[in-house]
């Protein structure tokens, strides 16, 4: 490999890293803002708010034109569970460069 070759390989792996370091900045600075929300979400799907909506649902109690995702079985779970599949991600990927 030539020194240009080289240059211009090194320019093109700098300029994804780049790309998508700033692409990760701003992903892990809008979750971190969202902590609370995610502490709220587990809150209320670990509690018991959460099984007297899903109930009051079940019983026909809530406006039909009200959104209700959050009263699916799955979709808190999902979420939090993506939540705590990214983290470990992240913390296998700091650990990597530690070791």
């Amino acid at each position: 490999m030539t020194n240009i070759e080289r240059i211009t390989d090194m320019e093109q792996c700098f300029d994804r890293v780049n790309v998508a370091l700033r692409a990760l900045e701003e992903a892990v600075d809008t979750i971190t803002s969202l902590e609370e929300d995610i502490l709220k979400l587990d809150a209320y799907y670990s509690g018991d708010e959460w099984k007297t909506d899903f109930r009051s649902d079940e019983l026909g109690l809530l406006p039909q034109d009200l959104k209700r995702g959050v009263l699916s079985e799955d979709a808190i779970w999902n979420l939090l569970g993506r939540v705590d599949g990214v983290k470990h991600r992240m913390l296998d990927f700091v650990m990597t460069d530690l070791g």
